[in-house]
């Protein structure tokens, strides 16, 4: 049992991060059916300078509390990724959004490739140490131990979610993203800007891959110029999961498939009789996938993309 309930707290950990960069891509496609898959390489440049930040803190600010250092870090790379998500939209995206939609796919991985090229020239391709900045003793729950750092991630996440909710429902932003959703030329008869909506869509994207991205490198402690590329496939995979364009879906899709590859990893080799270890536990989650979306399609909880006139 403490095995299984060890296994379910990392899983939780490793699907509240797949869960906020889920919700990224899913916004974007729920307004103008655009897969971002630059989406992971944004994740890696707020991590990467977040790292850079940090790094100078600790050099020029030894006596800045760790938390101080790690908030500071973060904010700081939310604006610096929220400013490239934004560039990226007005400059690869937007010139392509009446294109057949092979086109802005194809520019999407373009994107991808360019981003990790230009952070391996800037940050060189050695892996990077991410400091510890909170404290490291665990605390003991039923046999199961979770660190500092992992409470931070779920608390993180689920504060992350409920304002995102807020916004989506309740706000100004929130009625204008669901306008364009629906309609955009209709939306901007109506007073929205689409444009700008969308925009902000990314920026919000960025923010939400960001914070995944700081808490990524702060559980594993390291970053690297390619560190975005599996956790944004893997977040791609739980939207899809989910029910691509769903906002629930993608964070039930995220938890789902974190749970599904951290139990995995921990029992894939006993299923198997000791012929796969842990490391194949991608294989484990994938299967699943694939069974779930024979089965389901559209997801778990449905595609919610409107229908355009």
């Amino acid at each position: 049992m403490e095995i299984l309930l060890q296994q379910i707290i990392n899983g939780l950990v490793l699907g509240s991060m797949y869960a906020l960069i889920a919700l990224g891509y899913t916004m974007v496609y729920g307004i103008i059916n655009l897969i971002n898959f630059a989406h992971g390489e944004v994740l890696m440049v707020g991590a990467l300078t977040s790292w850079t930040i940090i790094v100078a803190m600790q050099e020029s600010m030894p006596g800045l509390p760790g938390w101080a250092m790690l908030l500071v870090a973060t904010l700081i790379a939310c604006v610096v990724a929220s400013a490239l998500n934004f560039a990226i939209e007005k400059i690869a995206y937007r010139p392509l959004r009446n294109s057949p939609k092979l086109a802005p796919l194809i520019t999407a991985i373009g994107m991808s490739l360019l981003l990790q090229t230009l952070a391996m020239i800037i940050f060189k391709p050695n892996y990077k140490p991410f400091p510890t900045l909170l404290p490291v003793k665990p605390f003991e729950v039923g046999g199961a131990v979770i660190t500092t750092t992992q409470i931070m991630i779920l608390g993180l996440t689920a504060v992350s979610l409920a304002v995102l909710t807020y916004l989506v429902n309740y706000t100004r932003l929130g009625r204008a993203m669901r306008a364009t959703s629906e309609n955009p030329r209709v939306a901007a008869l109506m007073g929205v800007k689409p444009d700008m909506v969308i925009s902000a869509t990314f920026i919000i994207g960025a923010i939400l891959a960001t914070i995944a991205g700081v808490m990524y490198a702060s559980n594993y402690g390291t970053v690297q110029h390619t560190m975005g590329f599996l956790p944004g496939l893997k977040a791609f995979t739980a939207a899809v999961f989910g029910g691509i364009g769903n906002l629930a879906g993608a964070v039930v899709g995220g938890i789902l498939l974190g749970l599904i590859e951290a139990i995995g990893s921990g029992y894939i080799g006993m299923l198997t009789g000791g012929v796969l270890g842990s490391h194949y536990a991608d294989i484990f989650a994938f299967i699943v996938l694939i069974a779930v979306l024979t089965l389901r399609p559209s997801g778990l909880l449905g595609e919610r993309v409107a229908d355009r006139a």
